[in-house]
């Protein structure tokens, strides 16, 4: 290892066995695509020099705020700060959270210098509250540069950028917990394998999830962590939650046929990271990773926008300090006289992140209010979203979570009209256990606008919407619903006086009769569902819930 690069502070017989020094010396290239290309093919992943010459190339890229620290501010600061003591035993910042450094193929001095330029971070960066990935990003960086100065200006180059369209390393709780809350809503719609099998072992799911940086920034081995940042330089964060979704996919594969233990599941995740090796080599991770159909990166940022709005309502704000939400159904506060607890929890480890924060809140029962649609419609107005429990007199029992308000229902002056947004889902619970999403999310290929879509793109949407999509739509599906082919598609719920109706198009998944004693149930279009249940059944209880936020109670 000849390079300039890799002085003292790496442990050269580590980084060899890590990376092998194989590949070419020189890039040219200055196209975008054939960048992203090259970095998902790994072009600079076995150089080096070549590697530490990209990253700066990347980096100085960056835009950036008019005043950022570069390595002459490092030079002059470094000495005050840190002084006289060991640089081993130097405190790291607060808004690391307690993270663990990760050595990579680092010596002690490397590690040493890692916790000296985070303090002289936190110096220059007094706005950042909350950094847990910065550990391993300085860590990283450190390998691919000439001294402590420049991986210190390459790092502050990425926590100073001020592209509003590019995220990179999240900086506060805020942002941090609803990165977390985007990744499980990530996984609850793409990853529903993994997903059922995090349910079944976890006591709270979201606790699993808001684990998912630590197993990017911190126990991926380096030569896997390299390649994911070689991509993620260019094409930012969304390959972060594509990566980390390939590592539930491979997980889920490895261990759903062995027994996992609720109170260990976090750690099985994070060994199994940390010896990924044995399982699959950085290529394969990253093909899973970009095989995997996501949506735009303008919807993650909907959606994120919208997760980020539920903390703030619930008092979280960008200086709020490292705490826990949890999955709020609790055992002690919750009876239905159609669901368990256990059952509950299934149902609201499926809805989306910003509604799971919320308590279960029981707005109608047939059995204490009656068995009148009209009486229904009255108890679930003013809320939004709700769920919808059907249990038959055979014992089956289905339902549907519904994310807009009832009386969207008023808007088509007493006709059957459909409204909704494609965060809506039907599914059943006895006799076996089935979720039934909206279609054009396993099937993206039916967005594709027709012209006259593309003419008219809010034709097919039967409720009127606001200039900001975001307000009005289910924050991640809003762009899809401006493309959709056809309106069978989007036939999400309707109800009228004498019949409530849940998903169009060939047939209907519910339709309730206005006395809620009858109902039937096919497949169709909106959700390409198979029959809940008894296709025309008799109803033995109806339930509807809301979700309240516990701090408002």
């Amino acid at each position: 290892m000849d390079s300039p690069g890799y002085n003292c502070f790496v442990d050269r017989d580590k980084m060899d066995a890590a990376i092998q020094d194989l590949g070419p010396k020189e890039l040219s290239c200055t196209d975008l695509q054939e960048l992203k290309q090259l970095a998902r093919q790994g072009y600079w992943a076995q150089s080096h020099a070549l590697r530490g010459k990209v990253y700066q190339r990347l980096i100085r890229g960056i835009p950036c705020r008019t005043v950022t620290p570069d390595a002459s501010v490092y030079s002059d600061i470094v000495g005050k700060i840190v002084g006289k003591h060991s640089s081993s035993c130097l405190p790291l910042p607060e808004f690391v959270d307690n993270t663990q450094v990760p050595s990579y193929c680092l010596n002690a001095r490397g590690e040493g210098a890692v916790r000296k330029i985070l303090l002289c971070i936190a110096n220059q960066f007094p706005d950042i509250s909350f950094c847990p990935a910065l550990p391993a990003v300085v860590a990283l960086l450190l390998h691919y540069s000439i001294d402590e100065a420049e991986c210190f200006e390459k790092a502050c180059r990425i926590l100073a950028c001020n592209d509003p369209g590019r995220r990179l390393i999240d900086q506060s709780f805020l942002a941090f917990e609803s990165s977390c809350m985007t990744f499980g809503d990530l996984v609850n719609k793409y990853c529903q394998a993994a997903h059922k099998l995090m349910v079944a072992v976890s006591e709270d799911i979201l606790q699993v999830y808001a684990d998912w940086q630590r197993w990017l920034f911190g126990e991926l081995p380096l030569c896997y962590f390299a390649r994911v940042f070689d991509v993620f330089l260019v094409e930012g964060y969304k390959v972060l939650y594509r990566v980390a979704l390939a590592i539930l996919k491979f997980f889920h594969k490895v261990r759903a046929g062995q027994p996992l233990a609720s109170d260990s599941v976090k750690q099985d995740i994070r060994m199994f990271v940390k010896d990924i090796a044995k399982t699959v080599s950085p290529e394969k991770l990253l093909e899973k990773a970009f095989a995997i159909r996501l949506f735009s990166r303008k919807e993650i940022q909907l959606l994120q926008m919208a997760n980020e709005k539920a903390l703030k309502q619930k008092g979280i704000t960008v200086k709020q300090k490292r705490q826990f939400v949890h999955l709020a159904v609790h055992a002690e506060n919750f009876h239905s006289e159609i669901v368990s607890v256990r059952e509950m929890r299934d149902i609201w480890s499926w809805v989306p992140e910003r509604f799971a924060l919320c308590q279960p809140l029981l707005l109608f029962s047939s059995l204490q209010h009656g068995y009148s649609l009209a009486r229904f419609y009255f108890q679930c107005e003013g809320h939004e979203p709700t769920l919808l429990l059907i249990k038959t007199t055979q014992k089956e029992v289905c339902g549907a979570y519904l994310s807009t308000d009832w009386s969207e229902r008023n808007k088509f002056g007493g006709k059957l009209g459909f409204f909704g947004t494609g965060e809506c889902f039907v599914f059943r619970l006895q006799p076996e256990v089935q979720r039934y999403e909206w279609v054009v999310i396993k099937h993206p290929e039916l967005t594709k606008p027709t012209p006259l879509m593309a003419a008219e793109p809010t034709a097919p949407l039967s409720h009127s919407t606001s200039s900001d999509p975001a307000d009005r739509l289910s924050p991640f599906l809003a762009t899809r619903h401006f493309n959709l082919p056809s309106k069978t598609e989007s036939m999400f719920m309707a109800g009228g006086s004498d019949c409530l109706i849940v998903g169009g198009g060939g047939g209907q998944a519910l339709y309730i009769d206005g006395d809620l004693n009858r109902g039937r149930t096919s497949h169709c279009d909106t959700f390409n569902n198979q029959p809940l249940c008894s296709e025309n059944f008799l109803i033995a209880a109806v339930e509807a819930w809301g979700f309240q936020d516990p701090d408002t109670q």
